[in-house]
């Protein structure tokens, strides 16, 4: 599941995001409305955590766009009102659930979980990928059958390479904390253990990375990929 953060207080966005992450969850955030609305028309978007007061677009103008749009995506409205007028108002624009501030990230979690068991976007969570599978729901990693540790930054990596089914995924969707040199110590750690049972992770410069079983071809047009 890929879920979008969008909010506009800077700390809370990165508390939300670090936590998510922690638990293997993949992770985009933005802090303006207008640019939510973009990136959630692109696709590819899950789930979205909405606060309400955001520049741009609000979070209610959102949530009512992304029903007028038909957009397959599930949304928890995250905000400081909390007065029965405003949940009322949120969850009939479409919301799937409204969590008020201050909130327990735990909870958060929680209501993440039970909205999509409801919606059913995860009737099941896993993950594929030759001699790997990934279970999001019970955070277990196989590869040729012998479990596999992975920190949540590491998960989070593989899971989105994982769910890519092979395409390439742009290194910016894959940073964590802001750091592209992080993903990349990431992608070092990972490699070594992969390749041992068959996949690699392949480099296209410029880009970002993808998952192959060694052996495949690349895809059309990557002639720049690298194993560096």
């Amino acid at each position: 599941m890929r879920v979008l953060v969008v909010e506009d207080d800077v700390e809370l966005a990165h508390g939300m995001v670090s936590h998510l992450q922690a638990q293997g969850v993949t992770v985009e955030a933005v802090d303006d409305g207008e640019v939510a609305r973009r990136r959630l028309a692109a696709g590819g978007i899950d789930m979205a955590l909405i606060d309400v007061g955001l520049p741009g677009l609000s979070g209610y103008e959102l949530v009512r766009g992304i029903r007028a749009d038909k957009l397959p995506v599930a949304v928890i409205l995250v905000t400081a009102r909390d007065a029965l007028s405003d949940r009322i108002y949120g969850l009939d624009l479409g919301a799937d659930d409204y969590l008020a501030k201050p909130f327990e990230l735990g909870e958060l979690s929680a209501r993440m979980r039970a909205v999509a068991r409801r919606i059913g976007h995860l009737a099941r969570s896993e993950r594929v990928f030759g001699p790997l599978k990934m279970d999001a729901e019970d955070h277990m990693a196989t590869l040729a059958g012998e479990p596999m540790t992975l920190t949540g930054r590491e998960w989070a990596v593989l899971a989105a390479l994982v769910e890519s089914g092979g395409r390439t995924v742009p290194k910016e969707r894959l940073v964590a904390d802001g750091s592209a040199n992080a993903v990349e110590v990431y992608i070092s750690r990972l490699r070594p253990r992969l390749e041992v049972a068959g996949l690699v992770i392949r480099s296209v410069r410029g880009f970002g990375y993808r998952l192959e079983h060694r052996g495949n071809a690349p895809d059309p047009g990557d002639g720049g990929s690298t194993n560096a």
